[in-house]
């Protein structure tokens, strides 16, 4: 963040708290005027992430899938095929069919990843409304191949800025928490449906190639956001341990587990130094969350992040998720 930017946030924040508390703990006011500082370089990454991925749907929908009356899977799909039988236009489908998977987003998930996927929606309606993107090409193959790359990368980006621009994902990993389905076999489950939805009213063709586009953009959002996977291992290495664990626990309403380590940096014949390791696991879409926590006490913090397919018992089934503040 520009110096000069950050310095007006901190002592704007600094005048406030000073006015508001009357006992003026000099220390207190700059941690939270460093949290604050924290959070909005978090913010705006996350809102970059999202514009990009908006913009690249757009160009996905509007450049390749919807003047061939091509479609894809998820709630995209749904829409497009709605479109394709009653002419209403995409931007309201797409706002109003999202709507009751970014409700279930808010329950399932947070208050402020539904807050953030309510804008990234409203973008994408709003951009496929007011950017006119002419036909890039005719051909079958290229518009499945590069209208689902696009959208996929769009998909990847948004949910990498904390968001969402389809909701089959809430939806994928709030039955994944009722049954014993993974995440990954409520979506193939859910577009199938779509499938053969579309081969029923559109035709064949158009199904076959819905699977190819399915394809393309879920192999992209792989590459984007390394895998689609809902729960991410997150392993911590840093001297304010304590602090981390106590956000973890009371801001992000997760578990962890503290192994007892050694750091291995040091000199032959000195002792090591006695250290903590945090592990906790959460869902992908909570990362971002949990980089801002982490940030906020020690942003020299080691940080390792390793996907998992799937993952049983503890405070990931047997309680529900706290909602985020």
């Amino acid at each position: 963040m520009n110096p000069i930017i950050r310095n007006i946030i901190v002592e704007s924040v600094k005048r406030r708290y000073r006015k508001d508390n009357t006992n003026n703990d000099e220390q207190l006011i700059q941690k939270k005027a460093d949290n604050l500082v924290v959070e909005i370089k978090h913010e705006i990454s996350d809102f970059i992430y999202l514009i990009i991925g908006v913009l690249s749907a757009t160009l996905g929908l509007e450049g390749f899938l919807l003047p061939n009356s091509f479609i894809d899977g998820g709630v995209t799909g749904i829409s497009l095929i709605v479109k394709e039988l009653t002419g209403i236009s995409l931007p309201i489908l797409i706002f109003f069919i999202n709507l009751p998977f970014l409700i279930l987003g808010y329950f399932a998930i947070s208050k402020r990843f539904a807050i953030k996927s309510v804008f990234g929606i409203l973008f994408l309606s709003l951009s496929l409304y007011l950017i006119p993107i002419p036909s890039i090409t005719e051909d079958g193959i290229l518009i499945a191949t590069f209208g689902g790359l696009f959208l996929g990368l769009g998909i990847g980006m948004a949910i990498r800025g904390g968001a969402i621009i389809d909701g089959t994902e809430v939806l994928a990993i709030y039955l994944s928490r009722k049954t014993n389905l993974t995440v990954g076999n409520v979506i193939l489950i859910f577009n199938v449906l779509i499938f053969l939805t579309a081969a029923y009213f559109l035709s064949t063709e158009i199904a076959l190639y819905a699977i190819l586009t399915y394809f393309a953009a879920s192999k992209t959002v792989d590459f984007v956001i390394d895998g689609i996977e809902e729960f991410m291992g997150v392993t911590i290495v840093s001297e304010k341990n304590e602090e981390i664990r106590q956000a973890i626990i009371s801001k992000m309403g997760r578990g962890c587990t503290i192994y007892k380590a050694q750091n291995g940096f040091a000199k032959s014949g000195e002792q090591l130094k006695d250290t903590n390791v945090i592990y906790t696991v959460i869902t992908r879409l909570e990362m971002s969350k949990l980089k801002t926590e982490i940030d906020k006490i020690d942003h020299e913090a080691f940080i390792i992040m390793a996907s998992i397919k799937d993952a049983k018992g503890g405070m990931i089934k047997k309680k529900p998720l706290k909602k985020i503040k």
